[in-house]
């Protein structure tokens, strides 16, 4: 029998041809997969010091970061990972892949057992995903690039076209500032004296429409029926009226003879000397020259002085509607005090009428009269407050509005000082914020380490399914074994059997040819019978032998299955047990806490 274990061997080998095509096929799809990585671009799958796992793991962490998809796992990937880790991030990839709209699906025990035929096609779903978001982004970052580029600088092989633009630029802001700045319309006809109204209203008509001195007389009595009464109104404004008709009328008619020229002008401009032309054409050149310096140094003032206006215009719109609450509230009490003063005029001419009647009979209407006369100078006294409160207001918000225009430099020095301490502390933060960060996760590290009920199950299930596979696998080569063994037996027995009748043959004529060879044939003949006997009793008890071992085998597979059924209901009454147990335990703490609870609401 010893001899026959070569053969057996080579019987084993050539049983197992097929599981090597699979390897193979493994192994290609592996090689295929380390080829597609180093394509894209994970140079890590060349490196030789790495496990497989690692190569292909680190592989598929990288495509579907650079997926740039939004991740709401930690990926974290690093080499020689524990078992926990292995299991954690596998099972993580594998929840990953479906909201990415991954068409293929893969098991996490297929990714620890570097199953390649299954994994080569997520992976090369994979590579393409992160290559067409590369692609996407590089043009983004191309166009963008390029626009900014475009903004801010053009091609030193067109310089016309800076000049051009500046220019162009300068051009514009001349024409914007001649377009706002003051033009002055009409002219007096000579130097007459005038008063401070009239040289009021003149100024205004001369630099805008006419409409505006209608606005003007529409407002000023609003003022003015703040202070006086309705009989001063009307001849205020009957006076501001023909001022400003008069005004008008001065205007109007210097407006047709501006048009024309002077006599006295026209010998001035003649008059003037060739030097004199000269030197102003050299101080226009010069001015010339220096507008066209501070038009440069102006674009960046322009910038600043608009982000000033800004802040001015938002801080003039808050102003104005304080102005315009205050302005109300003024109406109002202006109201007021106009009912009460017509009031007082209608209870002033009852008591005229009531004295020239020569009624004083009743002392009650007099007494009821006066105290409402004392009621409305309390109220001319809080009208006089009110003005008082309405100026001081005014002046503040005045003063408000001039610090805000002389002191925008110093509220941005101390924006930017607010800045900078926000700064300072934004990156205290994020440097505690770093340091609790790796002390988290040095602490899930260390968890990780540790394999919890979940990956001891799983252990447990991995190693079952191992087991089952190695058992499966000896119980199959046991019986190559066996029927190797019973062919080459039946084959020697057979070559015995067919060596014996050939023998037996060859030996039959010359044994029958003499009595003595007759009887010597017989003996050996029977010596042989005996022989095959023996062995067939030999092999006989043997084979009792084998049964009586399987019957016993077979008791003590009955008595171990029923210790396993035992075994697992007494496991499954302890597990019950526990419950309970815990159960009870949990009311225990509750009766326990409300006895404290209790003792201490007594005390």
């Amino acid at each position: 029998m010893l001899n026959d274990v070569p053969k057996k061997l080579l019987r084993s080998s050539e049983t197992t041809e097929a599981d090597v095509r699979e390897d193979e096929e493994q192994t290609k799809r592996f090689q295929d997969i380390i080829d597609l990585l180093s394509v894209a671009g994970y140079f890590r799958a060349r490196i030789k010091g790495l496990s497989n796992f690692d190569k292909v793991i680190g592989g598929m962490t990288w495509c579907i970061e650079s997926c740039n998809f939004d991740v709401d796992i930690d990926l974290l990937f690093h080499e020689n990972l524990t078992i926990g880790q292995k299991i954690s991030l596998t099972e993580k990839i594998v929840a990953m892949l479906p909201k990415m709209n991954c068409p293929y699906r893969v098991e996490p025990h297929q990714i620890q057992g570097l199953d390649c035929i299954h994994i080569f096609p997520v992976i090369q779903w994979l590579v393409k995903r992160s290559m067409e978001t590369r692609e996407e982004t590089a043009d983004f970052v191309r166009s963008f690039a390029l626009n900014q580029f475009h903004k801010r600088h053009s091609f030193s092989e067109d310089p016309g076209a800076t000049k051009a633009a500046k220019e162009n630029l300068i051009k514009n802001i001349h024409l914007v500032k001649k377009s706002y700045e003051p033009r002055r319309l009409f002219k007096y006809k000579g130097d007459s004296a005038r008063d401070e109204s009239t040289k009021f209203l003149g100024t205004v008509l001369e630099y805008e429409a006419p409409l505006y001195s209608k606005n003007i007389t529409a407002s000023s009595p609003e003022t003015v029926s703040a202070s006086d009464s309705k009989e001063d109104k009307s001849t205020k404004e009957l006076k501001e009226k023909e001022n400003t008709e008069q005004v008008a009328g001065n205007l109007t008619a210097i407006e047709e003879s501006s048009a024309r020229l002077n006599v006295t002008a026209v010998g001035n401009i003649v008059g003037i000397q060739a030097q004199e032309i000269a030197k102003a054409a050299e101080k226009y050149a010069t001015m010339s020259i220096s507008e066209t310096e501070e038009s440069k140094s102006t674009n960046a003032a322009i910038i600043a002085l608009e982000k000033q206006k800004a802040a001015l215009q938002n801080r003039l719109r808050k102003l104005t509607k304080e102005k315009e609450g205050l302005t109300a509230k003024l109406a109002e009490s202006t109201e007021k005090l106009n009912e009460s003063r017509a009031k007082r005029q209608a209870i002033e001419s009852s008591l005229k009428k009531a004295q020239e009647m020569g009624i004083n009979e009743n002392d009650s209407i007099y007494k009821r009269l006066e105290e409402l006369l004392l009621v409305h100078d309390g109220l001319k006294e809080q009208e006089y407050n009110f003005r008082e409160q309405c100026k001081s207001d005014l002046n503040l918000l005045r003063g408000k509005l001039q610090e805000t225009e002389s002191g925008t430099s110093e509220e941005e020095e101390d924006r930017l000082k607010e800045y900078e301490e926000q700064k300072e502390a934004v990156t205290k933060a994020r440097l505690q914020l770093a340091k609790k960060n790796r002390a988290i996760a040095s602490l899930t590290r260390q968890l990780d380490d540790v394999p919890g009920r979940s990956e001891l199950t799983q252990y447990q299930r991995r190693f079952m399914e191992l087991y089952n596979q190695v058992s499966a696998k000896h119980k199959e080569t046991k019986q190559y074994y066996t029927l190797y063994n019973t062919l080459d037996d039946t084959k020697l027995y057979l070559s015995k059997e067919l060596s014996l009748l050939n023998s037996i043959q060859d030996n039959y004529n010359e044994a029958m040819a003499s009595a003595s060879g007759k009887e010597q044939f017989l003996k050996q003949f029977e010596a042989i019978v005996g022989g095959v006997k023996r062995n067939k009793a030999k092999v006989e008890k043997r084979c009792a032998d084998e049964k009586n071992r399987r019957d016993a085998l077979s008791r003590q597979l009955v008595t171990l299955v029923e210790q396993q059924r035992k075994y697992v209901a007494a496991v499954r009454q302890l597990t019950i047990e526990c419950r309970k147990n815990e159960a009870l335990l949990a009311q225990l703490r509750g009766m326990d806490a409300s006895s404290e609870r209790s003792n201490c609401a007594q005390r």
